[in-house]
């Protein structure tokens, strides 16, 4: 009789740690990230590239990540599974899909966004057409100019509190990037919290040929937040390639966003923050 008391004891301890590995183990929060992959080889090299990372993130942090292509997933049903929406590239183009992510923006959704997804230019095929997305929400406005050709840069932390920067040094090298400038200045909009910007040292940054595109000074903010959402914008997210021989069909690319141990403690950051954390005023 002892022998079978002993064996159910033993058999509910196992159970119970099982259960409580299982809860240990439990999905956190859940990332769908959006994306199009067909403009600029840079660009597609990136979202191959996060597509890749962003899974081997996810398994050793607890969160879940998905990605689509298809944009018309951008609705209230599908939004309504996940905590964290990524933009890896470009921006949603319909009607309906911009209201849909400005609802659950609102609503007390989260978003990081790439690169590219904060472009705009007038009269181009991303026309500056979305007034609340790139003004309001971002910030930043339409596309001022940009440097070339990728180039690292020396970041500096302009808010060494905020999650987003948390254990991360006063400046550190990034990888290759080309590198934004845009028309509105975020220094002037108190909804914006500027993290991270250019250090000085970086000057000159780019390589040209053209002069415009070697920049010499200014301030040029990288990575910030909307005090008003739970969003993250950062201006990494263009790889350098091999463009001379592009004709070739190589596609080579010659740098990797993720290969960089604190940018990408960075990105984790974001998005721990964007699935757990609350807005910060």
């Amino acid at each position: 009789m002892n022998q079978i008391k002993l064996f159910f004891v033993i058999t509910i301890f196992l159970c119970s740690s099982f259960i409580a590995i299982a809860q240990t183990k439990k999905t956190k929060f859940k990332v769908i990230a959006f994306y199009t992959a067909k403009n600029d080889l840079a660009h597609i090299s990136f979202v191959h590239e996060a597509n890749k990372q962003f899974p081997e993130m996810a398994s050793k942090n607890n969160f879940g990540y998905d990605s689509t292509s298809n944009w018309n997933n951008l609705n209230a049903e599908f939004l309504s599974k996940y905590q964290v929406v990524l933009f890896l590239d470009t921006r949603p183009e319909k009607p309906e899909q911009r209201a849909a992510f400005q609802k659950y923006m609102e609503n007390g959704g989260a978003w990081l966004g790439f690169h590219f997804s904060a472009f705009a230019l007038e009269k181009s095929a991303y026309d500056m057409n979305w007034d609340w997305y790139h003004n309001t929400f971002l910030g930043s406005g339409g596309y001022g100019s940009n440097t070339w050709r990728p180039t690292a840069a020396i970041l500096r932390l302009e808010d060494k509190k905020h999650p987003v920067t948390k254990n991360l040094p006063n400046t550190f090298k990034s990888q290759p990037n080309e590198w934004y400038r845009w028309q509105n200045d975020l220094t002037k909009n108190p909804d914006i919290k500027i993290l991270i910007a250019i250090d000085s040292t970086s000057f000159p940054l780019g390589t040209g040929p053209k002069q415009h595109e070697i920049w010499k000074s200014g301030y040029y903010p990288v990575v910030w937040s909307n005090k008003k959402y739970k969003m993250v914008y950062v201006n990494m997210g263009h790889n350098d390639m091999d463009y001379e021989h592009k004709y070739d069909n190589t596609n080579k690319t010659l740098s990797f966003t993720f290969d960089n141990e604190i940018q990408n403690k960075m990105i984790l950051n974001s998005l721990i923050w964007l699935g757990t954390g609350k807005k910060i005023k």
